[in-house]
């Protein structure tokens, strides 16, 4: 029984690094835009962002217990605790270098890849329930699509009913709106990504026998919530460098329309219990928002790169995963 608590903490202090760490690399995405037009300054905008974060995280357990149950069944690992660590310590090692290279990549996509590639080497291709791991995969993929399309019909909108008024006066006003998605953006944000790292703590617990189903444990919660909010409190320069500069030239008005698309996308995920990547939401929407402004000032270079990530997360973390499963067990 010592040995197995001890593994527990391990997994534990991995899991809240992982959030930890999804704090700091993803939350940069939740407040570049109102950082990059300055309706915030950076300080004010974390400490926000920490607290709506933990509001968030809190009031929320179904992507929890999606995560928990529909890529394995806890239940049924012998190894189950093993499992979880090398999908953790994947994870955590994609998030590491995606961030030093200020890659806006998606921490969803390198869990739930990280965690497929680790049942599969450590347990079997028969204990990957592969259409629950397919159904996260659609929400993963479909997410971004749809908050292209939603911040190209917001963002024209916006162009139709502020054409005739001068670009200061819209701008000023919408400078202070953004303080109002920035925070929703954030909340949105720990009501999905923090219950990731929830789901994984309450899988180990019931693989290792400490609890008998996936109701997620109030400790469980308050730790993830915490962890999620002080990495928030580090924050993530390089990330906010690339989505506030480097796709296009951000004013107010696109950033309201940008935050505003990404969490309605998100929170509309969580409410149907989806775990999705604010990383796609927040990059698609801001790509579908600097399309309806002006289709040339998109710098798609960037966006490629940003894309192709996306795409390779899933299988490198997989892969990374059954290395580290069979090299440490």
């Amino acid at each position: 029984m010592e040995t197995s608590l001890f593994i527990i903490g391990i997994v534990i202090f991995l899991a809240l690094a992982f959030d930890f760490i999804n704090g700091f690399h993803d939350t940069a995405n939740a407040i570049a835009t109102s950082v990059s037009t300055r309706a915030l300054k950076p300080r004010t905008a974390i400490i926000m962002a920490a607290g709506m974060n933990f509001l968030g995280a809190i009031m929320f357990t179904g992507v929890a217990k999606k995560i928990g149950g529909s890529i394995a069944d806890p239940s049924t690992l012998d190894n189950g605790v093993h499992v979880v660590i090398a999908t953790l310590l994947a994870a955590i090692i994609w998030n590491l270098v995606t961030w030093w290279f200020g890659i806006p990549s998606s921490s969803s996509h390198a869990l739930i890849g990280a965690m497929a590639g680790a049942v599969f080497v450590g347990a079997g291709s028969d204990h990957v329930k592969w259409s629950g791991f397919v159904e996260i995969v659609e929400a993963l993929l479909l997410s971004p699509l749809i908050a292209f399309v939603i911040g190209y019909i917001i963002m024209t909108i916006l162009k139709w009913i502020f054409a005739k008024k001068s670009p200061h006066t819209v701008n000023k006003g919408f400078r202070t709106m953004q303080i109002i998605t920035a925070a929703a953006q954030s909340f949105t944000h720990g009501t999905n990504d923090a219950q990731k790292a929830m789901g994984i703590i309450t899988f180990a617990l019931v693989t290792s026998g400490h609890l008998k189903d996936l109701e997620v444990p109030l400790w469980v919660k308050i730790a993830a919530a915490t962890s999620m909010a002080l990495g928030t409190s580090i924050g993530g320069w390089k990330i906010i460098k690339t989505m506030g500069t480097k796709i296009f030239k951000i004013e107010p008005i696109n950033g309201f329309a940008a935050d505003f698309t990404s969490a309605s996308v998100i929170f509309g995920a969580t409410l149907l219990h989806l775990p999705v990547s604010t990383t796609h939401a927040v990059t698609s929407a801001i790509l579908g928002v600097g399309s309806a402004k002006r289709f040339s000032e998109v710098k798609w270079s960037v966006a490629g790169r940003i894309v192709i990530t996306w795409f390779i997360t899933i299988p490198i973390s997989a892969v990374l995963a059954g290395i580290i499963y069979k090299i440490l067990f």
